[in-house]
């Protein structure tokens, strides 16, 4: 990674539409973290959680990370490759055309690449930017995630 694109405000995001704004680091997801997803949320399918038995059970021969905890680390890892100065807030506004491809198996490394698809103008002065997501595992043919994340950048 080269350091994220910085923005100088909100109007100036459409100078970055259709432009990739690179890849992540790897970051590993220990089976810590899983775990703690899996207490935090409820969903302690043994998938997820039970070590023995994924490996003995499970079809990826060990524990995989929730479709959700891999969504989760999206709004960290962009902020990794996309700072917008002069924003006083950035909502989450929603997420488009998630899909969840391939596993993420626990211990893999994975990393994210994003780029901008569309900035809409608010009358607030703020901009609704849709910015494609793609997640991957390293070593995997097919990522972890696609997704279109739309966040609301205010002034």
């Amino acid at each position: 990674m080269t350091g994220p694109t910085i923005v100088p405000d909100i109007a100036s995001i459409k100078d970055h539409v259709d432009k990739p704004l690179g890849t992540t680091d790897w970051v590993t997801l220990p089976q810590e973290q899983i775990n703690a997803f899996a207490e935090a949320t409820g969903d302690t399918q043994w998938i997820h959680v039970d070590v023995e038995r994924a490996a003995r059970e499970s079809p990826f021969g060990r524990t995989i990370a929730h479709g959700y905890l891999t969504l989760a680390l999206a709004p960290r890892l962009l902020s990794q490759l996309l700072q917008v100065e002069n924003a006083s807030r950035i909502v989450n506004y929603g997420i488009d055309k998630l899909r969840l491809p391939a596993a993420v198996p626990a211990g893999a490394r994975v990393r994210l690449s994003a780029e901008i698809k569309g900035v809409r103008d608010l009358p607030s002065g703020g901009a609704r930017v849709v910015i494609a997501l793609e997640l991957e595992v390293e070593g995997s043919r097919k990522p972890a995630l696609t997704a279109r994340a739309v966040y609301v950048y205010f002034p």
